[in-house]
Formats: C-alpha cells, sequence, structure tokens
C-alpha cells in the first residue's frame, strides 16, 4: 500500500511541485516565456482515449496507471463535449472500456484509485450526457457502456455504490458516492427521460440511504445530499410506473430513520429563517414553526422589494414526499419540537446544510420560483390539515407552543415585536399563518391558486374541529373580516357580498345575541359580563334563534397529486434537477487532502 501512495505522490509532484504553475486546459506552464507548454500526463493519456486506437495495446498498464493520476475533469468533460456525434461514435469502445476500468476500479483496494475512478465516472456522464441532443444520432446507455454490457456494468456499478456508502470507511469516498448518483440522476433536465435511472431502480440503494440518515456521524456529513437523492429517485416515473423507492418510503416505520430524516429536512428549513431573520430575532426549532416562518416569508406585498434567499425547493420537495407517502413520518413532526421534551440531546452536531445547498434557488427578480415554493409549502400543511394524527397533535391543548411567524412589516401597521408571544396549540400558529396570507400579500398578480389554498387548509381544520368536537380559543375576527369590502364600491364588492351571504348563520347570530346580551347589561347595570354571564343569555335566549340549515359544510375533496397537481410536481422536479447540475462541486476534495486523509487508513 505505501509504494501505491508513494507512486501517487509522485506522479502528483510532477505537475505541482514546479514554481509558478498555471493550468489552462491541461496544460502546465512554468513562468519563463522560453519555454514550451507541457501537458500534464494525465491529459496526455486522456488524448489516447480520444484516438480510435485501444490505448492498452501499446501499454499494457495504461489503466492501472490512469486511475494513479489526479482526474483533470474540466479537461475531460471539455474534450467530450468539444466532439460532434460522428467523432464521438468512433471513440465508443474506447468510452465504453473507460467506463468499464472506472467500475472495475472501485473495488480496488486503496482508495486514491476509487476516488479517481468515481471523479472520472461523474466527467464521462455528465460530458456525454451534453452531446445527448435529438440530432446526435447515438444512445446514452449504448455510448457509455454498449447495450450487451449495460445491465452487468449497472450492477456492478450500483453494487460498488452501495457498499462504499454502508461501509465505516471514508467519508469523502461517501460524499463522492452520493455526487456521482446525483449527477447520474440529475444530467437531464426531466429525470423521467433519463433512462439510465431504470437501473438505479432495479438495482436499489434506497437502504443504503436509510443507513446514513440513521447513522449520526453520516446523517452529519451526508445527510443532505441523501435527503435530496432520494427525493428526486421518488419522482423518477411516478406517474408511469411502479417507483421500487416510492414504495418502500411508504413502509419506512423505523424511527431512528425517520427522526434522522426529519433533523436533516428540520435543519435545512431552520437555515433558510435564520437567513431571513433579523439577528435579533429569536431562533425557532421545529417543522411547524421552520414551515410557516418559510411560508410567510416566501412572499412579499411590495412588488418593489425582493427578497434576498435562495429558496430550498429539493429540501421542500424531501419534505412532501415524506409527509405524503409516509403516515409514519407524522410522528416526526411531534417529535422535532425541543419544548416537548421528546427529543434528547444530540451527542453529535446537528446535520449540516451546505453553503449552496443543492436543489435552492438563487435570488432573482422573478417571483416564479417564490410561488412554486409557496405552493409546495401550501401543499405540505394541506396534506397535514386532512391526516388524523397530525390533527390530534396541532389541536392538543396540553401542549402549547410559542411560535414567532414572519410578518412584512406594511403602509398600514408596523412590524411586531412579538416579544410577548402567547403559549397555545400549534393549530392557532397555523391559522395565524394563513390569515396572515390572505389578508397581507394583495400582489398586483393576484394568487388566487394560493389564496383558495389556503381556505381550504382552515377549511379542513374546521372540519376536524367539528368532527372531534373541539373549541379552540382564537379569535377570528381577522378571518370574518371580507364584511367591509362588500360595503365599499370597489371591484371586489359583488364577491365580496357572495362571501359575506354566505356567511348567513354567523350574522344571524350575531344581530340574534348582541341585543340580548346589551338588554341584559343594562338591566342588571353590569359594563362588562363575563364568559359565564354571556353564556347565560345564550342559553337563555337559544330558542328563539332562528338558523338556516347547510349540508356538506363539513365534507371536502381530499388532496389527490396525481390527478390534480402532476403537472406541477414535474416542472418544479425539473427546475430542482436543473439546480442541483448547476450546483454539484467535485473539486471540494483536493488530492493533497485526500492523500493526507488516506494515507494514516491501516
Amino acid at each position: 500500500m505505501e509504494h501505491i501512495i508513494l507512486q501517487h505522490s509522485s506522479c502528483l509532484n510532477d505537475s505541482l511541485t514546479m514554481a509558478q504553475v498555471e493550468k489552462r486546459g491541461g496544460l502546465l506552464r512554468k513562468s519563463s516565456a522560453s519555454k514550451k507548454p507541457l501537458k500534464e500526463k494525465v491529459v496526455l493519456m486522456y488524448d489516447e482515449i480520444f484516438m480510435t486506437e485501444d490505448p492498452s495495446k501499446c501499454s499494457p498498464r495504461f489503466w492501472e496507471e490512469l486511475f494513479l493520476m489526479k482526474v483533470n475533469l474540466e479537461y475531460l468533460e471539455g474534450k467530450l463535449e468539444s466532439l460532434d456525434g460522428e467523432e464521438l461514435m468512433k471513440i465508443k469502445d474506447n468510452i465504453n472500456c473507460l467506463f468499464q476500468h472506472c467500475i472495475q476500479a472501485l473495488r480496488e483496494e486503496h482508495p486514491i484509485r476509487v476516488v479517481n475512478a468515481l471523479q472520472t465516472l461523474c466527467a464521462l456522464i455528465r460530458g456525454v450526457h451534453q452531446k445527448n441532443k435529438s440530432t446526435s444520432g447515438f444512445d446514452i446507455i449504448n455510448m457509455l457502456m454498449g447495450f450487451d454490457k449495460a445491465e452487468l456494468c449497472m450492477k456492478n456499478l450500483m453494487e460498488s455504490l452501495d457498499t462504499l456508502l454502508c461501509a465505516e470507511g471514508s467519508e469523502s469516498l461517501k460524499s463522492l458516492c452520493l455526487k456521482l448518483l446525483l449527477c447520474l440522476v440529475t444530467v437531464t433536465d426531466n429525470i423521467s427521460q433519463n433512462t439510465i435511472l431504470e437501473y438505479v431502480m432495479i438495482n436499489s440503494i434506497f437502504e443504503a440511504i436509510l443507513q446514513i440518515l440513521s447513522h449520526p456521524p453520516s446523517r452529519r456529513e451526508h445527510g443532505y445530499d441523501a435527503v435530496v437523492l432520494l427525493a428526486l429517485l421518488v419522482n423518477y416515473r411516478k406517474y408511469e410506473s411502479v417507483n421500487p423507492y416510492i414504495v418502500k418510503l411508504s413502509i419506512v416505520d423505523d424511527e431512528a430513520t425517520l427522526n434522522g430524516m426529519g433533523l436533516v429536512i428540520a435543519q435545512a428549513l431552520s437555515e433558510y429563517n435564520r437567513q431571513y431573520k433579523d439577528k435579533e430575532e429569536e431562533h425557532q426549532s421545529g417543522f411547524f414553526s421552520a414551515l410557516t416562518n418559510m411560508v410567510g416569508s416566501m412572499f412579499i406585498a411590495d412588488a418593489h422589494e425582493k427578497i434576498s434567499v435562495q429558496t430550498n425547493e429539493a429540501i421542500l420537495l424531501a419534505l412532501y414526499e415524506a409527509v405524503h407517502l409516509n403516515r409514519n413520518f407524522i410522528t416526526v413532526l411531534a417529535q422535532s419540537h425541543p419544548e416537548m421534551g421528546l427529543v434528547t440531546t444530540p451527542v453529535s452536531p446537528a446535520p449540516t446544510t451546505p453553503a449552496t445547498p443543492l436543489g435552492t434557488t438563487p435570488p432573482s427578480s422573478d417571483d416564479e420560483h417564490r410561488l412554486h415554493s409557496g405552493k409546495l409549502c401550501l401543499i405540505i400543511l394541506t396534506c397535514i390539515a386532512e391526516d388524523q394524527y397530525a390533527n390530534a397533535f396541532l389541536h392538543d391543548d396540553n401542549m402549547n407552543f410559542r411560535v414567532n411567524l414572519h410578518r412584512m412589516p406594511m403602509r398600514h401597521r408596523k412590524k411586531a415585536a412579538d416579544k410577548n408571544l402567547p403559549c397555545r396549540p400549534l393549530v392557532c400558529a397555523v391559522l395565524d399563518l394563513m390569515v396572515e396570507f390572505i389578508v397581507t400579500h394583495m400582489m398586483k398578480e393576484f394568487p388566487m391558486d394560493l389564496y383558495v389554498r389556503c381556505i381550504q387548509v382552515v377549511h379542513k381544520l374546521l372540519c376536524y374541529q367539528k368532527k372531534c368536537r373541539v373549541r379552540l380559543h382564537y379569535t377570528w375576527r381577522e378571518l370574518w373580516s371580507v364584511l367591509r369590502l362588500s360595503t365599499n364600491a370597489g371591484q371586489w364588492k359583488e364577491a365580496a357580498s357572495k362571501v359575506t351571504h354566505a356567511l348567513v348563520n354567523i350574522r344571524a347570530i350575531i344581530n340574534h345575541f348582541n341585543p340580548k346580551i346589551e338588554s341584559y347589561a343594562a338591566v342588571n347595570h353590569i359594563s362588562q359580563l363575563s364568559e359565564e354571564q354571556v353564556l347565560e343569555v345564550v342559553r337563555a335566549n337559544y330558542d328563539t334563534l332562528t338558523l338556516k340549515l347547510q349540508d356538506g359544510l363539513d365534507q371536502y375533496e381530499r388532496y389527490s397529486e396525481q390527478h390534480k397537481e402532476a403537472a406541477f410536481f414535474k416542472e418544479l422536479v425539473r427546475s430542482i434537477s436543473t439546480n442541483v447540475r448547476r450546483n454539484l462541486a467535485f473539486h471540494t476534495l483536493s488530492q493533497e487532502v485526500l492523500l493526507k486523509e488516506f494515507s494514516t487508513i491501516s
């Protein structure tokens, strides 16, 4: 093993110890202008691969030596992209051979070869996919592996990746394995058109992903990438065929795994909130506070003021899939609140979120991504509002929380200090959020779809309260204030009048009891009635109250993704795939660091 390290170090020093070296397209150039530019040895070897001859004919140790060389990703990808389809087909055999030797190198004992093989695979997959245009005339699978060997190649590749991800070895190797998988999944904008993923479905790595999430050290290092990868795999042809990742995710019941997934998602959402909040604002933890703050800060009332942080669509998609597919994950929503005392202080730090997380959308003047993120947040809340267990937790009067909602300062109000937040059941925070959105986000391009979803969330919560006879101590005045619009001349007068008319029973109750209460107070010379006295008046006059019978108010159409939201999720996943591909970084592990790390491995 030592001679391999020394050999690799020697190859590395050939290029790195020269004074004032400058790399440009595989060239090594001394500061002296009189010297002729030299190419790195690995670049010369790449050039041999791009010839039509088998490079190992003249050099039997060609492939063995190649994986001792530091990979030049930029040169290899650029070389592939520079060729047209016809030129690429001429060297197909050499590309197939390179791909197969990469897979073989993944089973080598020394991790340097494995690292170089992983990085080479990334460059190959990305470079060849760049040529996958409708006019190129070649098939990706055939170009990379050959049709006759594709099944075996991918089986070996997935088995090696599974072994590396589950082993107790280098964290750097695990990181590269996940990046290779993310590269494989996102090389096409529409992941459902990525035919290589059929082999990822057949040779599942689902259990390896779960192991990463359930093991604290691995989760801390790789949890974010693992969760994003799982969210993308779940969306491969989900409406067209049976996706094994959907099936497996829906039945996961291991508490450590579900909590691990929850910690990664909660950490990423909290990171979003930390970036948005002012420094003096108190940091809130837990799913509901993180999610509700994210929804509240996703939109702005003033079109001239733009949000300044990245929206993390990938992590929201992961949360949605977990909530939508797995009934057991709902319990994680309850257990992610430290106030409940159900989660002990972790021995290891919380999972880390990348500085530029995969699948995030950079800030821009275009509101489209914020609309998509807001819609996804509301869909998540819709799924939660329909779940019996989640509702029981939301409405439990024995579990109260202080939730600091984001409230945008507006012309008619200043930003509230919220220093003395009331401690209430979490359903109050959800209702506050819906009301806040409804009354404050009057944008020029009115997001009617999002308003409807807010109302649907409120409706489903009210249906649960009626069914389970829950009386919630909540101030409804803000929600039922459309009345002022119905009495003013304006474009919304007709719509407001219809809504007001639909509240006929509420108005009947107010009109019936208000005079009775005022009369009782006047007769008994009481300036302010207690709750018991008001209740006495209500009981005494209830028989004379006339209400209109309303049928079906406690019924609603349950959420269905495939029939109503398929187009939205296809577009969302396309956007996430593009952003993940853009943010993937393979240069984060320097060769010097790897040598130092692997030289200590016995």
